[in-house]
């Protein structure tokens, strides 16, 4: 709790600095006569095909009333006009007058000279840096568009090192893994390359904004079965829905290669893992208590029979 609090302070002390560089305090939004949540209505209306007033508010969080009253005053100003929605008559649709239009035109060419103000004495890698973290900051926060901003592909050079790599160092972290977890991976994917049937076999890598985030394996165990190997995820990106996502591809890809079943080993602490295996469908049939990678833990061994599964 209490270093939720300080994480708490740190956000305030920001929405204080960068609310009061960019003119959002006071009566008025950068002296425009509006204030800063008039803006953003006036925004809204300006850049979406007639929005209705319950769109709005959804978009930005405002509440009904509030919003009524604005746009009753909007609509007294000559700023804005109502229609009825020809699909839903209890709703109206909304749109600029030209009058709105106007009015708007300046505030929004204001807003963007003061972010321009703001960025433009920094060098080039500073704008970039401050831009990924605003990205950052939205991607978090903002789960659902988060979700959406994965992609997908098939291995490339250098994506390899890349999954060692990764693979040693979270889950020496997070599980307390010795170097030999890490010295397995390279096995898996060294193997992986020498020996890869792109018919039957596949890596995937997921990307966000250019970044690996994750990765899964499918691998032939036999011609009628096959093997789920090194899922990870990363922690900036967990919480999303990419951990489903790769599995999913996995059984669409084995499926589609002809595969009867799919097969994986994990432990039995990597309880993420596990219900995402669950909720694919895989059930678990054998356990094993042992000592790998400098501690104790239990082998698990899941399964996924294809034929019975939808």
């Amino acid at each position: 709790m209490r270093q939720l609090d300080h994480h708490a302070a740190a956000v305030r002390d920001f929405n204080r600095f960068y609310t009061t560089r960019i003119g959002a305090l006071g009566d008025s939004y950068v002296d425009s006569g509006f204030s800063l949540t008039e803006v953003r209505v006036l925004y809204e209306l300006a850049h979406r095909d007639d929005p209705t007033a319950s769109e709005i508010a959804e978009t930005l969080a405002l509440d009904p009333g509030y919003l009524s009253r604005t746009l009753t005053s909007f609509r007294k100003r000559g700023l804005v006009t109502a229609r009825p929605d020809p699909n839903d008559r209890r709703h109206a649709r909304l749109r600029l007058t030209a009058a709105g239009r106007r009015a708007f035109a300046p505030l929004d060419e204001r807003a963007r000279d003061t972010v321009a103000g703001l960025l433009q004495p920094l060098g080039g890698a500073e704008r970039a840096r401050v831009v990924e973290a605003m990205s950052t900051i939205r991607r978090t926060l903002d789960r659902d568009a988060a979700a959406e901003s994965f992609t997908l592909r098939e291995h490339r050079p250098g994506d390899m090192g890349w999954i060692v790599h990764r693979h040693g160092a979270l889950y020496a972290e997070e599980y307390g893994y010795d170097e030999r977890f890490e010295a397995l991976v390279a096995e898996i994917v060294a193997r992986f390359i020498k020996k890869l049937d792109r018919k039957r076999e596949r890596c995937w890598i997921a990307e966000r904004d250019g970044q690996i985030v994750g990765t899964i394996f499918v691998v032939a165990k036999s011609k009628t079965t096959a093997k789920l190997r090194l899922l990870l995820v990363e922690p900036s990106a967990r919480g999303l829905g990419l951990g489903a996502r790769l599995v999913d591809e996995v059984v669409r890809f084995a499926r589609g290669a002809g595969y009867k079943r799919i097969e994986l080993w994990t432990q039995s602490e990597l309880t993420a893992a596990r219900r995402l295996y669950e909720a694919a469908g895989f059930k678990r049939v054998g356990a094993e208590k042992h000592r790998m990678f400098g501690k104790a833990t239990t082998a698990e061994f899941w399964r996924l029979e294809l034929r019975s599964t939808p």
